[in-house]
């Protein structure tokens, strides 16, 4: 079976929100015509046909292998709304998803995306998400309108995801600071990344990752530049006394015990994680229909890893199916057929 955690889904409804919405968000042509979002003038997102169109979307994935594709919205995800309007927006593109997971059970599930902005109503879809449309978790940004996922207001949604035992995909979103990454599409190519990292350190030097181990996390991008710094973070926790103030062990005893998608595919870089993670804190991601993501090379990356074939089913689905929420029907197609999408 070929589960693929890290790959998108629109329904046309929030693209038009988005482009009434009176925010940094902005939609304009890239050189070759193909219509794109900025945010504060840095490019973003480049719109594909397939964004919206499930039934494509089927057609991609039967013709990649993939059997099951769990669904969520990148960014900006519902933080171009003012506060007041997030919950309305969450509601739409989680009901959306439950609509299309119910039409097609076997080959769709979703990731809820969260009002953040809305403290109360943050934690009333939180508990809707995954106690009534049965979602299999909730991707958060790697940061909510500039502000980290450490600050203080965001702490008793991250106590109530513990305490429920959620499985949450961190996905990035543009720096704070935008300007430096306007040229050459650096936003998503390294302000992506860089964002990525910077809310994985501040998560773990807050002592969040310690304190809410409860939180199954998965990091996009394969980690960022979290795994190649890890050895760098244990340096700086010997060496400074403000790393050590909220933590009690290395950095890498927290960061290990997350989880990373395979949205580099890139063999060396793979192994590398491997290596440092083990098979069963790797899941397999596309990042379709976005540019820079493969939903061939998702398969293909890992199908040619020089692994155990029991290393290559955990990073297809094995680990996916001990960490999503409301797995259990998954397990049980799993448990019947093995896989649903032709080879």
């Amino acid at each position: 079976m070929r589960i693929d955690v890290h790959t998108h889904h629109y329904p046309a409804e929030f693209f038009r929100l988005i482009e009434r919405s009176r925010s940094d968000f902005s939609f304009a042509a890239d050189p070759t015509g193909r219509r794109i979002i900025r945010y504060k003038g840095s490019r973003f997102f480049g719109i594909t046909p397939p964004m919206t169109d499930i039934g494509k979307r089927i057609e991609d994935m039967d013709r990649a292998g993939i059997d099951v594709a769990v669904l969520s919205l990148s960014t900006p995800n519902v933080y171009f709304a003012e506060p007041s309007q997030q919950p309305e927006v969450a509601r739409l593109v989680n009901d959306s998803y439950a609509q299309e997971i119910a039409e097609r059970p076997a080959r769709l599930r979703g990731f809820a995306s969260i009002p953040m902005d809305d403290p109360d109503a943050a934690l009333r879809e939180l508990h809707r998400a995954i106690d009534e449309l049965k979602l299999s978790g909730v991707i958060l940004l790697s940061n909510v309108n500039g502000r980290p996922l450490s600050d203080p207001r965001y702490r008793p949604f991250l106590e109530e995801a513990h305490r429920m035992r959620v499985c949450v995909l961190l996905h990035p979103m543009l720096p704070a600071a935008a300007e430096p990454f306007s040229e050459y599409v650096l936003g998503p190519i390294i302000g992506f990344p860089f964002d990525t990292t910077l809310a994985v350190a501040r998560l773990c030097f807050s002592g969040l990752l310690r304190d809410l181990s409860g939180i199954r996390w998965i990091v996009a991008h394969l980690g960022g530049a979290v795994p190649y710094l890890m050895e760098r973070m244990d340096n700086g926790w010997r060496d400074f006394a403000e790393t050590k103030a909220n933590i009690d062990e290395l950095p890498s005893v927290y960061l290990k015990r997350l989880y990373y998608d395979t949205v580099s595919f890139s063999r060396p870089s793979l192994t590398y994680v491997r290596g440092l993670v083990g098979a069963d804190h790797m899941l397999m991601g596309s990042d379709y229909p976005h540019l820079l993501g493969s939903i061939d090379r998702a398969v293909s990356s890992i199908a040619e890893l020089d692994v155990p074939q029991a290393d290559r089913d955990e990073i297809f689905s094995g680990t996916a199916l001990r960490i999503l929420n409301n797995a259990e029907s998954l397990q049980a197609a799993a448990a019947r057929q093995g896989s649903i999408a032709p080879r």
